[in-house]
């Protein structure tokens, strides 16, 4: 009898605006279990798709090692913890994380899950299109976050991804089914 296979997980790496929502929803579209993972904030700003959360929560969650991966940016803290990710693939969820750091993707793939990265891609002019065009009334800033992904992506191996895919010429729905397939794949592979 084959060990059973860990639960599916997504990881979808790019800058802003990369598409990481869009095909978020196109995934969802395809199958319900797939969900947002909606990071702890801690900070001020757009509250849509996160989980806000005080300085002395996150502190909690760093003493009782709860956190998986955090990071900074546009003034903020954003969290990737343990129990909420557990809950999800407890519950029968595909978690899609959203991350724009190989760190991250390094450090949240230590947690037991198949995870399936996914790299998307869009360029500079894209960003700033897609970020105007929402209301970002931080271009600089999604702009400046572009130019640390791209460098960030230069030192990350091929091994970190099992696809890169291209927002500025694949559809979100394509993508979605690609990234699906990838899913599929995985979760059936012992």
């Amino acid at each position: 009898m084959a060990p059973p296979v860990n639960p599916a997980a997504v990881i979808l790496y790019g800058p802003p605006a990369s598409g990481k929502d869009t095909i978020t929803c196109a995934l969802a579209s395809l199958d319900p279990r797939y969900a947002l993972f909606r990071r702890l904030k801690v900070g001020s700003g757009n509250t849509s798709g996160y989980r806000m959360a005080s300085p002395g929560d996150l502190t909690a969650l760093q003493d009782d090692g709860q956190v998986l991966y955090q990071n900074h940016r546009y003034g903020s803290t954003y969290v990737v913890d343990r129990p909420r990710l557990g809950a999800m693939l407890d519950a029968g969820q595909i978690p899609v994380i959203h991350l724009g750091q190989v760190q991250g993707i390094r450090a949240v793939s230590s947690y037991p899950a198949s995870w399936v990265t996914v790299a998307l891609w869009c360029a500079r002019s894209t960003t700033a299109r897609r970020a105007r065009a929402r209301g970002s009334a931080d271009i600089d800033a999604r702009l400046a976050a572009w130019d640390e992904t791209l460098q960030d992506l230069q030192q990350a191996g091929d091994s970190e991804f099992r696809a890169r895919l291209d927002t500025d010429t694949m559809e979100p729905g394509d993508a979605a089914k690609a990234i699906d397939a990838l899913v599929t794949a995985t979760s059936h592979t012992p």
